[in-house]
């Protein structure tokens, strides 16, 4: 299974030359990173998209971005609270097992 991740675009740039793609700069929550927006052409600034591999595939409203931000941070919550990260790395019981 993919996920794809909200992210607000925070830029829309040209492309460089003939043939190339759109791309934008996409701030997850304060981190920046360069995004392909070919699938996304009607996106400005302000905008979210659900990003997965570097690739906007699809818009959404700011009221679906913060629902999924608030799902994301109930899991992160959730995961926290089971003593992930009490492991060292190697540790069987660590989430993953051995290196």
């Amino acid at each position: 299974m993919c996920l794809g991740i909200p992210g607000e675009i925070v830029a829309v740039e040209d492309p460089s030359e003939p043939g190339a793609l759109i791309q934008g700069i996409v701030s997850f929550g304060g981190v920046r990173k360069r995004i392909c927006l070919a699938y996304v052409p009607e996106a400005k600034v302000g905008d979210y998209a659900i990003v997965h591999a570097g690739f906007a595939l699809n818009l959404i409203d700011e009221s679906e971005a913060n629902e999924i931000f608030a799902t994301l941070a109930s899991l992160e919550a959730a995961g926290e609270g089971e003593g992930r990260g009490d492991h060292p790395p190697g540790d069987p019981g660590r989430s993953g097992g051995a290196p």
